[in-house]
């Protein structure tokens, strides 16, 4: 017992650094605090420490100007003081992986906010490692069963694939998250919850999620009152765990809600160091981190990571700077529909502006053409709705019409589905063709 005591001991020695250096707070401006004195590297982690009975504050390193090191504190800069001693702690944040994450719920740095006991120690990942190599990855070459029948026979899913939920507020994102944290096929559930309102959170562990899914999941809060930086490491906090899920075999879904604040985040960050503001006031950072972070997810060279990252669309406009990047990103997009969702039509998947990059890869050609059919009938009744709103159609007219006014019933119940009703993927496609046939029959 003595020996191996000594041995660790004698380890923290050897590491240690035996000067320590230390640099002096000698200005705050808005969100930034200078640094004289320090030199570390953009990423570190620094401590500016308390004076008599004042908190530590942990900080991040985000850039440097003039001879000064610009620091970003993870929580409230309450207390700080000019000439306050500043000292690095790590070069880089890491986060804890293993099976007793599942089921609990941590902040932006991986620590418990449950109230639960402690983590146990264990092995632990670094943040902002680099996303797994293209040549390396395997291919994407069967579906994911999400449970959602409008997902699994029309907007189909293959396993490691990258979704975007594009969508306003207050049209049902997440609902739709949580159906498919609950009843989605896979291992291992990895939520991100950024900037979300305090209120809502613990609607959504106990509504949306659920015990059933919070059983297999671990999900990431930082609130919309926590600083930019804290909402930029909370997105990569939840990544880096589904990495490590990742590569220990589980077949990973990971679900963030939402890019758009953690992109916001990011902009706060850029330009409280000193970037120049682009495109809608985000700097060029913003969309050089954006495909770092959607990258990182996909498949590896041990099993898939399947993510969908919501993208709020200010006024409902699809052309917003980080939604364009995003869909430029993904392997698709599901639009929520506001007006389907007046007419009480959920989940308000917009089918007619949704798609699925890899659909084709993953369903028989039987599927395919009964989903292009589905489709066809569905964009005639968008295109003919005043006409025959107000009567003014002929039969006949237009057989493709025709079909679709006698199966207008039967797609709107195949397309919705109630928040806790689960459907089989399978079992979805051959309703999806069955549907089809007795439309074809009665037209």
């Amino acid at each position: 017992m003595l020996e191996h005591a000594w041995a660790a001991c004698s380890e923290r020695l050897r590491t240690c650094d035996a000067v320590r250096a230390v640099g002096r707070v000698t200005g705050l401006v808005g969100m930034t605090i200078e640094v004289r004195g320090l030199s570390v590297p953009v990423g570190s982690v620094c401590r500016i420490e308390g004076a008599r009975h004042r908190e530590h504050v942990l900080c991040e390193a985000v850039g440097f100007r003039g001879g000064r090191l610009l620091l970003m504190p993870y929580g409230s800069m309450r207390g700080i003081a000019p000439g306050q001693p500043v000292v690095p702690v790590a070069s880089q944040l890491t986060v804890p992986m293993g099976d007793h994450l599942l089921g609990r719920v941590l902040n932006g740095l991986g620590e418990p906010i449950d109230g639960g006991p402690p983590l146990a120690h264990g092995l632990r990942r670094r943040l902002g490692l680099a996303a797994p190599p293209a040549l390396g990855r395997r291919r994407s070459n069967e579906y994911l069963e999400t449970g959602v029948r409008a997902l699994d026979a029309l907007v189909t899913v293959a396993r490691g694939q990258r979704m975007g939920i594009f969508a306003g507020s207050g049209v049902g994102k997440s609902v739709l998250l949580g159906m498919l944290a609950r009843g989605a096929r896979v291992d291992v559930n990895v939520l991100a919850l950024i900037g979300e309102r305090g209120r809502e959170v613990r609607e959504f562990l106990d509504r949306d999620l659920g015990p059933e899914g919070m059983a297999r999941s671990v999900v990431v809060v930082v609130t919309s009152d926590e600083s930019a930086v804290m909402r930029a490491k909370g997105a990569e906090t939840a990544m880096s765990i589904a990495e490590g899920f990742r590569e220990q075999d589980r077949n990973v879904l990971m679900l963030m809600d939402s890019a758009t604040r953690y992109a916001m985040a990011l902009r706060e960050i850029g330009l409280a160091a000193g970037e120049p503001p682009t495109t809608k006031g985000y700097p060029p950072s913003v969309f050089a981190a954006l495909p770092r972070l959607c990258e990182r997810a996909g498949w590896s060279s041990v099993n898939a990571m399947t993510a969908f990252f919501t993208v709020l669309i200010e006024g409902d406009d699809i052309h917003d700077p980080i939604g364009d990047a995003m869909r430029s990103i993904l392997d698709g997009h599901l639009m929520l529909s506001r007006d389907l969702a007046r007419e009480g039509h959920y989940p308000a998947i917009d089918v007619l502006g949704s798609i699925s990059r890899l659909r084709n890869e993953v369903v028989g050609e039987d599927d395919r053409r009964s989903g292009e059919t589905l489709l066809r009938w569905l964009k005639a009744l968008e295109d003919n709705r005043d006409l025959v709103s107000i009567g003014a159609y002929a039969a006949g007219s237009d057989p493709v019409l025709d079909q679709a006014l006698a199966g207008r019933d039967a797609m709107r119940a195949f397309l919705t589905q109630g928040t806790t009703e689960h459907t089989d993927a399978r079992a979805a496609l051959t309703s999806l063709r069955q549907l089809v046939a007795r439309t074809e029959g009665a037209a």
